[in-house]
């Protein structure tokens, strides 16, 4: 394998690996702010945000790495997010500092938390069900993105980042705000389990070749541990929820986008710009990937270790 076939495939792995970890490190902050509503006064919301504060802006990190990748494919659901992000970190920094005002920037911190997760959710949409190309540009337009499907995974998503944050306030909490956060997970982990299952009837009425990938042939054989790990994990969850654990639900929920996004990257595989745009097209020229490696090789064990 040459150069220039070997290090799109790397520059994949770096991309989706910081996707990832995006997810799985700020989608329980902006679960929080999903669920700031819930909370029976402003200092059990003050106790909910003081969970994530030592560590929230830390994992906006892997927000740079993995989205700046995907920039150029979702610009407008991007700005959306971005400017989700921007309500949350600002509402985060100030509502500490606001007296008369805290409710506003409550309020904002919840709205940001909200916007940032469902436009996430109509890119994730975006991915699973393709859009036409030409050019390397999208020919339906920028509003293209608000397809019922990618509705639904945005609306999901809003429902999956409720589920992490709530399970992480079982994690790190106690007393009446830590059993409102029991009685939260519950619901939200039937509706996230609902979700799975809705979205995955949908897929064989799609166009696209994830549905493709996953339903023709004997490829469903090699990737059906994927989906029966899911299944697996939603019984563990229930049980732990059940059984009032409070580490187990918060790692199962984490596992459940992990799960998610794998099933999501053997299905696109080898294309990264949906739906016909594979890694080798998107690519950028082999000195400039080689270049930008280099700096990759050195900060990302950086940002783990500081994550860490």
């Amino acid at each position: 394998m040459d150069l220039a076939t070997l290090l799109p495939v790397l520059w994949f792995f770096v991309i989706g690996f910081g996707v990832l970890m995006y997810v799985l490190l700020d989608g329980f902050v902006l679960g929080l702010g999903i669920l700031a509503p819930f909370a029976d006064d402003e200092h059990q919301r003050d106790l909910m945000m003081n969970t994530a504060a030592p560590i929230w802006d830390g994992n906006e990190t892997w927000l740079v790495l993995g989205g700046a990748g995907l920039f150029a494919a979702f610009y407008l659901p991007l700005m959306l997010m971005l400017l989700g992000l921007i309500f949350r970190g600002v509402a985060f920094e100030f509502r500490f500092k606001a007296e008369r005002a805290r409710w506003l920037w409550g309020l904002a911190f919840h709205l940001g938390s909200l916007l940032a997760a469902f436009a996430q959710g109509l890119m994730l949409g975006a991915i699973v069900e393709g859009m036409p190309l030409q050019g390397g540009k999208y020919l339906s337009g920028a509003f293209a993105f608000f397809s019922p499907f990618s509705m639904l995974t945005g609306v999901a998503v809003v429902f999956g980042y409720a589920l992490l944050g709530a399970s992480w306030l079982v994690l790190k909490t106690e007393g009446r705000l830590q059993r409102i956060a029991f009685d939260l997970t519950r619901p939200l982990m039937l509706a996230v389990i609902a979700f799975m299952l809705l979205v995955s009837a949908w897929l064989p009425f799609l166009s696209s070749r994830l549905m493709e990938r996953w339903f023709t042939g004997a490829s469903f054989l090699y990737l059906s541990p994927v989906p029966i790990l899911a299944a697996l994990n939603a019984v563990l969850l229930w049980r732990a929820v059940m059984k009032n654990r409070e580490l187990e639900p918060f790692i199962l929920s984490l596992c459940f986008f992990a799960l998610g996004f794998l099933g999501l990257v053997v299905g696109m595989w080898p294309n990264i710009v949906p739906p016909t745009m594979t890694i080798w097209d998107a690519a950028a020229s082999t000195s400039s990937q080689t270049f930008a490696l280099v700096g990759a090789l050195v900060m990302l064990p950086a940002v783990v270790g500081y994550t860490i």
